[in-house]
């Protein structure tokens, strides 16, 4: 297949491979063990060369980094571990001169104690204006039963007695969006990054932002949750669209929107609101035939009522490696999870298989897709860190009983047989398994049957995949079992995706393009995935 870039007329967002930079694990250009803006301008050619249309970088704010930058002190700067706002601005420049555009992480739900509106408002006392861009309430209790997302309650009781709301960590207390001085504050913050060039946002819990009236009770409430997805919150993206579509060029928000009905998540994609949403409905669902064709199906048909395209995610920081995951015998991902599979076994051998077919099912569908840092390497979690270098905030929160999410941000290994891997040139933040070795993008490079080679060459050939998807049945799959995705786009191109025990015949066809494993004469092996064109 030629290696074209999507029509002009096609604005980058609808197809993107978008590359997501978990910047204090990516590169570390200073020595100090922890990822930063010189590491990753370092590293940028990589990037063009994997394939990526975009970055996604985390929060590169000020922050006491309690729940790794998402607790902001500072929109409007970047915190030294990571550089300098000048380094931002060199990074964004080179990142455009190589066709690649950046995308920052933005956090309206909350804000670090240490941010100063939050320190006027514990100096100014009960009753206080500056209490008001918060959610203070007096009392001897809390005024609801809301649980906070990192373990506890979601209320935190100050000194002088009031308490504030906080859906994550004590230290990242709610901002109230009823007030004006929100509003107006990340309306600069939209526009101090974008006259600094970025391409976009990914909005951190993107539906939290409006409480219910009256902050009700969990118990009995009527809804999904009294503090996700109210109706004003749309009002608030609708400004934000406004203030995007004033600048020059595509600049766009991605949503992280967690919430259980398709439908309600394509609300947010009106044309006047964000322009696409992460598709966590494939990154929770099982290697489960029936269930991926369901969700792919549920998403191309709720996307195509509001126009948007769709976003097609198998991992991230937040969740466990997909190695690791699609090596265990249940597939699926869900709240409980890093409390209950922790020392049990993974098969890794199994998993690897399993997700290098995965990644050619994710980059071969309809609209743009995401590569969280490591998958291209086949990295699996890393599940037996040692209770002292444990960062994560639900680590702390859960009484030591819930280890968190560390184990999916360990520091990438870039080179070299042993740790820090090319990393750096200090000791990494997280340690590395010397098991990398192997995985490591020097010991990838050249090697044709690389995962990372994979990865290079699916990004690349995708470019070129056109047109809307067309099932194929057991028929026209070379009499695939149930168990087999089979799908057909523009050109003759054909996807089919073995999840089944046995290998299957393949479809008739004139050429290979990919395949995520060696092919068996005419036979797809289980939990094999091929482009062919027909």
């Amino acid at each position: 297949m030629a290696d074209r870039p999507p029509s002009a007329r096609d604005p980058w967002w609808r197809t993107a491979a978008i590359y997501q930079i978990y910047l204090r694990s990516f590169a570390d250009g200073d020595g100090d063990g922890v990822g930063d803006l010189a590491g990753l301008r370092d590293r940028l050619p990589y990037l063009a060369e994997l394939g990526a249309d975009a970055l996604w970088i985390t929060p590169w704010y000020p922050s006491p980094m309690v729940d790794g930058g998402y607790d902001v002190a500072d929109h409007r700067d970047i915190d030294p571990v990571f550089g300098t706002l000048a380094e931002a601005g060199s990074l964004i420049e080179e990142a455009h001169a190589l066709g690649v555009r950046i995308i920052v992480d933005i956090v309206p739900n909350h804000c670090s104690d240490r941010h100063s509106w939050f320190q006027e408002a514990l100096a100014a006392g009960p009753g206080s204006p500056a209490r008001e861009r918060f959610w203070f309430h007096a009392g001897d209790e809390p005024p609801n039963d809301w649980p906070a997302a990192f373990g506890g309650r979601a209320w935190t009781r100050v000194p002088d007695g009031e308490w504030y709301l906080h859906l994550y960590a004590p230290e990242q207390p709610d901002l109230n969006w009823n007030h004006p001085d929100v509003h107006a504050d990340f309306e600069r913050t939209l526009r101090f990054w974008l006259d600094r060039g970025v391409d976009g946002f990914r909005i951190d819990v993107a539906p939290a932002l409006v409480k219910a009236e009256g902050l009700p009770d969990l118990a009995g409430y009527p809804g999904h949750v009294p503090w996700k997805d109210q109706e004003a919150v749309h009002e608030i993206y609708r400004a934000w669209r406004a203030v995007a579509d004033s600048y020059p060029g595509e600049r766009i928000f991605v949503g992280e929107i967690w919430l259980p009905d398709q439908a309600r998540i394509a609300r947010y994609l009106r044309p006047d609101e964000l322009h696409t949403a992460f598709n966590f409905a494939m990154l929770t669902c099982a290697w489960d035939a029936g269930d991926l064709r369901e969700v792919i199906d549920t998403t191309l048909a709720e996307h195509a009522k509001v126009g948007a395209p769709p976003t097609w995610v198998l991992s991230n920081h937040d969740v466990p490696r997909l190695v690791t995951r699609y090596g265990r015998a249940d597939t699926t991902f869900g709240p409980h999870y890093f409390s209950d599979v922790h020392g049990s076994p993974a098969d890794l051998e199994l998993g690897t298989r399993r997700a290098r077919a995965a990644a050619l099912l994710s980059t071969a569908l309809p609209g743009g897709v995401y590569v969280y840092q490591g998958e291209e390497l086949g990295l699996p979690g890393v599940e037996d860190l040692p209770a002292e270098v444990l960062r994560d905030p639900t680590w702390v929160r859960s009484g030591h009983t819930v280890k968190g999410r560390d184990g999916s941000r360990v520091p990438l290994p870039w080179s070299g047989p042993e740790p820090p891997f090319g990393f750096g040139t200090g000791e990494p933040w997280l340690p590395q398994p010397a098991g990398w070795a192997a995985r490591t993008v020097e010991a990838q490079t050249g090697d044709p049957d690389s995962t990372l080679a994979l990865y290079r060459a699916a990004l690349r050939a995708r470019r070129a995949v056109t047109g809307d998807l067309t099932w194929l049945d057991a028929g026209d799959a070379g009499g695939a079992a149930p168990d087999v995705l089979a799908f057909s786009r523009d050109a003759g191109f054909t996807c089919v995706i073995n999840l089944s025990g046995e290998a299957v015949p393949l479809p008739p066809y004139e050429s290979v393009v990919l395949a995520s494993g060696p092919l068996e004469g005419g036979l797809l092996p289980p939990d094999t995935g091929v482009w062919l064109i027909r």
